[in-house]
């Protein structure tokens, strides 16, 4: 009786699934999108090498996609906080199914051109940053205070379900169908997705809430500023992503260890990991020291990331990714529930907007640093020293900032005040 109590503990908390029929929506069109999403993370970097033969020019994709990044991330989270986050889900949506039409028609050339792709990557970023903060802000609105850690590792498990069998059939569909297949089934994903969003409540900001503009998005920026732990979580994550996201040169590390086939495998081996932990994920709802799973997680990350660069047993390299999967997924719940309990529902747009910078500029800078090392100093180099590097970064950062470690979420004052207020909104709809 005692072990299947003990069992019951670790599945996973599924009370955001029972409570919110909008969350259940977007964990399934998440799932199509991630789906379509990896289809093309695979085939485009794949393509991309196919065309140069060069890993500096794979890394160079995270280059052209970073300014549309960073420039569409913070108007996007400006604009969550003033327009429908419904409606911008639905536009960038429909705006990823035309970059990859865009994709599918350029694989059909005679003769692929390479400029179409970087275009393209850098279109997808700029949907992506819009996107985001809308997406991410909408979790804190439709599902209870209390559930924000279970709905975090509810919707990691979606996307390692979408991360798992994206890469692996990317690989298949791209080595026996070729590239075309692969982007038109991204297309259509994005259009399943489209339909999927439709059918979402409406979310529209507050009556008083101000148009975007520079001065909002200064104001997300000072409260970001003015709160350590806040900025712990996404310092942390930067540099744990700069240092130690080698992604762009799997293709390399595949041929450097005469294991080609095993592509598809490295770009999943991650998500395998953090499925793993999603799965027994049910202890986390009861932990209230959310810092501590940012530090270890990112810290677990790199050390994964190093051993991975050190083996030449591609098995070896494999089990070691899907630990560094792990150490991410603990990282990414304790992160995402920091943000989501205790951001002020006025500011979660732009904060949000902030947040796709920390958890998506460092992969982009990652890659261009992955790319550019693993020319210098040869592919395996790249992998262990970016790991050592992302350790020694999580140390020096946790001592800077020692509120992170310490946060509490029973004693945080602004976790309370957040509390508060989604029982006050809550109280008022009742009421209505």
């Amino acid at each position: 009786m005692a072990s299947r109590r003990n069992g019951r503990t670790l599945l996973p908390d599924l009370s955001p699934w029972r409570s919110s029929r909008d969350f259940r929506l977007l964990w399934v069109q998440g799932l199509v999108t991630f789906f379509s999403s990896f289809m093309a993370m695979i085939a485009l970097p794949l393509q991309i090498k196919e065309l140069t033969g060069s890993p500096l020019a794979v890394g160079a994709m995270g280059a052209v996609e970073l300014v549309p990044l960073v420039v569409f991330g913070l108007y996007g989270g400006a604009l969550a906080d003033a327009v429908d986050r419904r409606r911008v889900l639905q536009l960038t949506e429909a705006g990823m199914a035309v970059m990859a039409v865009i994709l599918l028609v350029n694989a059909l050339l005679p003769e692929p051109t390479l400029w179409p792709l970087y275009v393209v990557a850098a279109g997808v970023s700029a949907l992506a940053g819009l996107q985001r903060p809308a997406l991410d802000s909408l979790m804190a609105r439709i599902v209870p205070h209390d559930q924000q850690t279970a709905a975090a590792a509810l919707n990691a498990l979606r996307w390692q379900l979408g991360a798992i069998a994206g890469p692996a059939l990317a690989g298949l569909v791209v080595a026996y169908a070729g590239h075309a297949t692969a982007y038109a089934t991204t297309a259509l994903g994005f259009v399943v997705s489209v339909l999927m969003c439709s059918r979402l409540s409406p979310a529209p900001p507050a009556h008083d809430a101000d148009k975007p503009s520079l001065r909002g998005i200064a104001e997300g920026a000072r409260y970001a500023w003015s709160r350590p732990v806040l900025l712990g979580t996404y310092a942390v994550d930067l540099a744990a992503m700069f240092f130690a996201f080698p992604n762009t040169i799997f293709p390399f590390l595949a041929d450097e260890l005469d294991a080609e086939w095993s592509l598809g495998l490295m770009y999943a081996a991650g998500s395998v990991g953090s499925i793993v932990l999603s799965l027994t994920s049910g202890w986390t709802s009861r932990v209230r020291r959310h810092g501590l799973f940012v530090v270890f997680g990112a810290a677990g990350w790199g050390l994964a990331i190093a051993a991975a660069g050190w083996f030449t047993n591609i098995w070896l390299v494999l089990l070691c990714l899907a630990f560094a999967g792990a150490g991410d997924m603990l990282s990414g719940l304790g992160r995402s529930t920091i943000w989501n309990q205790t951001i002020p529902e006025s500011l979660r747009g732009r904060l949000a907007g902030i947040e796709v910078l920390s958890y998506s500029v460092g992969p982009q800078l990652g890659q261009v640093r992955a790319g550019a090392a693993a020319g210098w100093t040869g592919t395996r180099a790249a992998f262990w020293s970016g790991g050592v590097l992302c350790v020694a970064s999580v140390g020096l950062l946790t001592a800077v900032l020692p509120k992170l470690v310490t946060y509490d979420a029973a004693t945080d004052e602004d976790a309370l005040r957040r509390r508060a207020q989604k029982e006050e909104t809550a109280a008022a709809e009742a009421a209505i």
